[in-house]
């Protein structure tokens, strides 16, 4: 469910505001969203092999848990920027309204008309708890709009007219989600612009009309590749670039002039026809079962719509290869790597086929068939073609026997370089040829495969008394690196996917918020931030009072020279303004001490099995220095008592240490 996953990210971030701002029993709180995420684990919401009854009421939990969780953040957002205000004679913060549809393009606070000297202010916060640099996208209706930061200087942005598929997809999943259309104002682009987070805290940026179009974003040059001489288009103005055919309007190369790394790269797409279970297979392909009968590949009637958007910030590649497959390619001036936005749907089936709908990578690496999937998101996994470690595998299912899940990404490595795709939900992917990727994308299917469902897994969205099938749309992110040089990109990318940026505005009259010193807050030390290869995974209050803290190690032992080693965490900066009196470390799950599980820990004795070797931990925790060291792959879970009386000296003003060093 990927509306699961959503709710999920907001959930850790609301987790951690809640924690900043004080846990009320009386006000909104996480629970509810708490509550409905852990029963959304069953393993039939994660697999989608619900029926669609029990669907929607998964859906229907998890929306009252978020609408819960929406007005803590607003809550306690307002709390911490009115704080930073305290100081100062300015309106207090109020009303502060997040989009949860900002991924269809939908949202109100964004796409008001700024008049009469109003401002829109946009507060970005950031649930990792390291610096993040980033670029964010909201839409518009104004075409003359300057951006400026907390500090009141004007910053680079960039205009970008949205897709017809993004505009009709927008029209009619706003009425099926919101019961009724978008307002009257004209959308008219995505506004986009660089933003700097500190750890574990929040940057604020506003929005303003502007009279002068000198003065305002830079709209972006269509590029078309229409009387074009030149055999590829370039696109791409930093380090990265990629070629495309000028013709065609098909990918060819990837090139990154920074790592001298340049490969030939082609994308398709194409769909495997659903097994009905009718022929020699009486199988059909469904929620649980993929069965393929055939792959069929996804060609255009007549010429592929083909635009490339030029701007200072990111360039855009917009294709339609039919009514329902389209996709945005974009590469960021400050990236080294690319983003493709698809959209598929609804998948036709007026033929009686279902069709599982996929797209292809390939290069000419010769790969053996080899290529690695993750495992939850941790350790990657070696995968052979045909092949099974611990068994002779007979292939009855060439295709669905070699796809696995993949979470957060698949790569494929040869003597030189290696291929990496990261996913932004849960997919299954495979490498069936040398050199080649797939990932599945969509799945709409005629028959129950007679595993326990009961229904078909042919999935509508109904406005009115009109029902059509299905549009999905999500992101895939590409990055080719030397061998062996993959490994970081993966895992801090990776991070940052699974914990995004969350977004919230407000309108301001005149320059009001821009009056004061600290619109900027970071929960940790000013000079501090956790290590490259340290994720934050839980920061959560308990009612009574004490604080769950759960650290992972992100890179497998070998996986990187740099970051496959011993990390450490210092929890005195982690926790500046607060005095630490006692650390217990607990089970992952947290529902008994460590030390306690270690001693009901039972020790196997195989008969002809090699001693392994001793696995490398990390060290206690010194109630003095308060470090926590972590192995690679390890994750390290601490119940913290905080002394409610006493804070550290000085730690009110270490927001404006953090200013000062910028």
């Amino acid at each position: 469910m990927h509306i699961g996953l959503d709710i999920l990210q907001v959930g850790q971030a609301a987790r951690q505001l809640e924690y900043f701002k004080g846990r009320n029993e009386t006000g909104p709180n996480t629970d509810a969203l708490a509550d409905a995420l852990a029963i959304a684990q069953h393993h039939d919401a994660v697999s989608g092999t619900e029926r669609q009854h029990v669907a929607s009421d998964y859906a229907l939990r998890l929306s009252l848990g978020y609408e819960e969780a929406e007005r803590l953040v607003a809550s306690a957002l307002a709390s911490l920027v009115n704080q930073r205000l305290s100081s100062h004679r300015v309106n207090p913060v109020t009303n502060l309204q997040q989009c949860p549809l900002l991924n269809i393009s939908y949202c109100p606070p964004s796409e008001t008309t700024l008049v009469n000297g109003k401002s829109l202010v946009i507060v970005v916060y950031n649930p990792l708890a390291w610096k993040r640099e980033d670029v964010i996208r909201i839409p518009i209706s104004a075409t003359h709009v300057f951006v400026q930061d907390s500090d009141g200087k004007k910053i680079e942005s960039q205009l970008l007219p949205l897709s017809n598929a993004t505009l009709t997809m927008r029209k009619y999943y706003v009425k099926a989600y919101r019961g009724k259309a978008p307002g009257s104002n004209a959308l008219k682009y995505w506004l986009a612009f660089p933003v700097s987070v500190p750890p574990l805290g929040f940057s604020t940026y506003t929005v303003t009309s502007s009279d002068q179009s000198n003065d305002s974003s830079t709209i972006s040059k269509i590029l078309s590749p229409e009387g074009s001489t030149n055999k590829s288009i370039q696109v791409g103005q930093g380090n990265l670039m990629l070629l495309y055919s000028a013709d065609e309007g098909k990918l060819t190369h990837y090139v990154n002039s920074r790592t001298l790394v340049t490969a030939s790269v082609e994308q398709s797409y194409s769909y495997y026809s659903g097994n009905d279970g009718t022929d020699k297979d009486p199988q059909a392909s469904g929620a649980y079962v993929f069965r393929p009968n055939g792959s069929f590949p996804i060609k255009s009637d007549h010429q592929v719509s083909f635009t490339v958007l030029h701007g200072p910030i990111l360039d855009e590649v917009h294709q339609q290869l039919n009514p329902w497959v389209s996709q945005i390619t974009r590469v960021f001036k400050e990236k080294e790597h690319a983003e493709i936005e698809f959209t598929v749907g609804p998948i036709p089936v007026d033929d009686g086929i279902g069709k599982e709908i996929t797209t292809q990578f390939k290069t000419t690496m010769k790969t053996n068939k080899t290529f690695y999937t993750d495992s939850n998101g941790r350790d990657f996994i070696k995968r052979i073609q045909d092949f099974r470690q611990d068994w002779d595998l007979q292939v009855n299912q060439p295709v669905a026997g070699n796809y696995y899940p993949v979470n957060l990404g698949i790569y494929i490595q040869d003597s030189s370089v290696e291929f990496s795709v990261l996913v932004d939900r849960s997919v299954g992917g495979s490498s069936l040829q040398d050199g080649q990727m797939e990932v599945m994308l969509h799945r709409r299917l005629l028959h129950d495969d007679a595993r326990g469902v009961g229904e078909v897994l042919n999935e509508t969205v109904c406005v009115a008394d009109k029902c059509e099938g299905l549009t999905i749309q999500g992101k895939l992110y590409l990055r080719i690196d030397h061998k062996g040089e993959g490994a970081k990109w993966r895992r801090t990318v990776g991070q940052e996917l699974y914990s995004p940026l969350l977004l919230a505005f407000a309108e301001q009259d005149g320059d009001n918020w821009l009056h004061f010193a600290t619109s900027t807050f970071s929960g940790t030390d000013s000079s501090y931030s956790l290590p490259n290869n340290v994720a934050l995974l839980t920061l959560q209050e308990f009612k009574n009072g004490k604080i769950l803290v759960r650290l992972a190690h992100l890179f497998e032992i070998g996986e990187d020279n740099n970051y496959s080693v011993m990390a450490s965490v210092e929890l005195k900066k982690l926790f500046p303004n607060k005095k630490i009196n006692k650390v217990t470390e607990m089970s992952l799950s947290a529902n008994q001490e460590r030390a306690e599980m270690e001693k009901r820990k039972l020790n196997w004795k195989v008969e002809g099995s090699t001693e392994e070797p001793k696995v490398v931990r990390g060290g206690p925790v010194d109630p003095i220095n308060l470090v926590v060291e972590l192995a690679p792959m390890e994750i390290r879970t601490f119940f913290i008592d905080f002394n409610p009386l006493q804070t550290v000296s000085g730690a009110e003003n270490h927001m404006a240490n953090y200013r000062s060093i910028q």
